[in-house]
C-alpha cells in the first residue's frame, strides 16, 4: 500500500518530474510529467518557448498533487491510496 500523504508532497515539491506518480506506480502519467517538466526547464533557461511548458508542468504537478491528497487518485494497480 502507498501512502497518499507521501504521494502527495512528492508531487506537490517534485511533481515536475513526476516523483509523486513514480511512487504510485502511475507510470505513464509519471513519465509525460517529466517530459514536460524537462522540456521547460531545459528550455525555459535558453529561451522564452520553454516558459510556457515550464508553467504548465507546475500547475499541473499542483493539481495532481491536490487530487491525491482528496483521495481521487489510486496507485498502478487500482488501489485506493491509505
Amino acid at each position: 500500500d502507498k501512502s497518499a500523504t507521501a504521494a502527495g508532497l512528492l508531487q506537490l515539491f517534485l511533481g515536475l518530474f513526476g516523483i509523486g506518480r513514480f511512487y504510485i506506480g502511475s507510470t505513464q502519467i509519471a513519465v509525460a510529467q517529466l517530459c514536460v517538466g524537462l522540456f521547460g526547464l531545459i528550455f525555459g533557461l535558453f529561451c522564452l518557448f520553454g516558459l510556457p511548458a515550464l508553467l504548465g508542468g507546475m500547475v499541473w504537478a499542483i493539481i495532481d498533487a491536490i487530487l491525491i491528497f482528496t483521495g481521487d487518485v489510486k496507485d498502478g494497480y487500482g488501489r485506493k491510496l491509505r
